[in-house]
This record gives structure tokens, sequence and C-alpha cells, in this order.
């Protein structure tokens, strides 16, 4: 089924867009090249994890892109429903877009949600790095980096599910479009700066101190050898377990025990949690 795209206005209507699309990749090659954006999904049709913090950061990414973005929540809010319901096939996912020029009006696409396959989570995936790849303005959730990581998508050997971005020191940031995280020395390392902030990271940084200890610092490429496990997380496929990177196989090369309590503990928060938008 074709995405569901609609501008909605400061006064809350509703509008069709001039353009289709088959998802929300083909529908991004129409918004600004210049804008600031979130995506998630959604659970039984209208439930949301962590809605005001996802807006949170739309509006923290439009600062730090320099866009004058106001949001009225309960107008968003109400506007998502109501597209949801509209469109009728269950759980979405969803992405909110400002763009510089026009940003009161803010651009809402919609695709039937599909779930990551079983198989990522019972056998892990594959991961390869790019050295000195970090991201200008880490930080802001931008489409300017939605067409630029696209290259480095490209580029993926066949098996690779993500590619790690380096910083000029090789340390670990993170993926195309997830939060990168390694299990070394018995604790949970994760970049806390030039990196974005994911929506899916605070859930682990809220559930992963009763596991094992956690330090907000990158691993570097040098540590490879070192890691007993490592995984990636986004708000749509939550943890995804990683059993290689650069052809180096960590532990068994299987999803490692402390990731599996993790995603227990992190699928148990997300129960926990879900709210109505």
């Amino acid at each position: 089924m074709p995405a569901y795209i609609r501008i909605l206005t400061p006064d809350g209507n509703l509008y069709p867009v001039e353009y289709t699309a088959e998802n929300l990749a083909e529908a991004a090659q129409h918004e600004p090249s210049d804008g600031v954006y979130t995506v998630t999904n959604t659970t039984h049709a209208t439930q949301v994890l962590k809605l005001d913090d996802h807006l949170n950061r739309l509006e923290d990414s439009a600062r730090r892109a320099d866009i004058p973005l106001r949001l009225d929540r309960a107008i968003l809010r109400n506007a998502l429903r109501a597209c949801i319901l509209d469109y009728g096939v269950g759980d979405v996912r969803w992405r909110v877009t400002a763009g510089k020029a026009q940003p009161q009006n803010l651009i809402l696409t919609l695709e039937k949600f599909t779930p990551a396959a079983p198989q990522i989570y019972a056998d892990g995936v594959r991961v390869i790095t790019a050295p000195d790849s970090a991201r200008h303005n880490a930080a802001a959730k931008t489409t300017l980096w939605m067409t630029q990581r696209q290259a480095l998508v490209n580029a993926m050997p066949a098996g690779v599910y993500d590619t790690i971005l380096q910083d000029s020191e090789g340390n670990l940031l993170e993926g195309l479009a997830a939060n990168f995280y390694a299990v070394k020395d018995g604790a949970l390392w994760t970049a806390d700066e030039n990196v974005l902030p994911g929506i899916s990271r605070l859930i682990v940084f809220e559930v992963a101190p009763s596991v094992l200890p956690l330090i907000r610092q990158p691993v570097n490429v040098r540590d490879i050898p070192a890691l007993s496990e490592a995984f990636i997380t986004s708000a749509s496929r939550g943890i995804v377990p990683v059993v290689e990177i650069d052809g180096h196989t960590l532990g068994d090369g299987l999803p490692g025990e402390t990731t599996k309590r993790l995603r227990e503990a992190y699928q148990a928060w997300v129960q926990a949690h879900l709210e109505e938008i």
C-alpha cells in the first residue's frame, strides 16, 4: 500500500501533497533537504513510546539547524491519530518533517509498519565500520543526512546490515540510523558525544544499570578484538545484536547473554510504557 502523506498547517488542518510515494524512503526524496525530522512506529495502531521525547528532539534538532520551529503538541497529536485511523492499516511507521522554508507546515508521512525479521534477533547481524565518517552536527536529526548516508548504504557488501561511523581517532560512534553499543571488560560502552541522541538509547540507559555498568564513552576500532558483545538500537527495531564487526567475530558468533538480558529488559520496559497518541 502506498504511503499516506499529509501537510499539517498551524490551524490543525490536513492537506494532501502533490506527490505519491510507496514508502517513507521514497517520500524523503520529495521533502526539503534542509529540514529536520523524527520517525518511529506505533503499536496497537495508535500507541507509541516516548512521544514527548521524540518531539523534544525534533525541536532541539530544529534549534541546532537554525529552523524556527514551534510545535503545538496537542494539534500534532490529534493530527497523527487522525492520519493513522484514516490510513486504516493498523500499526504504522510515521515521520514528522519540518523544512527550513516553511517550518510551520509539518509533513506527516506514514507507511504500514513491518517489524524487523525475527532472524536478526535470533542470529545477530554483521556490520562494518567507516573511517573518519563522523557526521557534522550529529545531534540534529536532519533530512540532509537521509541523503548523505545513501552513499554508505550503497557501499555496504551483501550480508552487511549496517555501517558504524568512526571519528578521526577511530572511535566507534553510531550506525547510519542507529546508536551503537559494545560490551568490553564487563561494562556497556557507548558514545555520548557526536552522535544522535536516539530515543531507544534513553530506554537502554534506564534498563542497563540493572544488568551491567554503563560507560558513556565510545570504544575504538582498535578495541574490536577485545569486545565480547555489541548491538545497535533504533526506535523501530529496539535492540539488534551485532555478532561481527569488520569481519571479526564477536564471542561465539551468536547474540551474547548480556545482549539477550538487555533486550528482555528493554522489551519489558516497552510493554509497561506504551501510551496513546
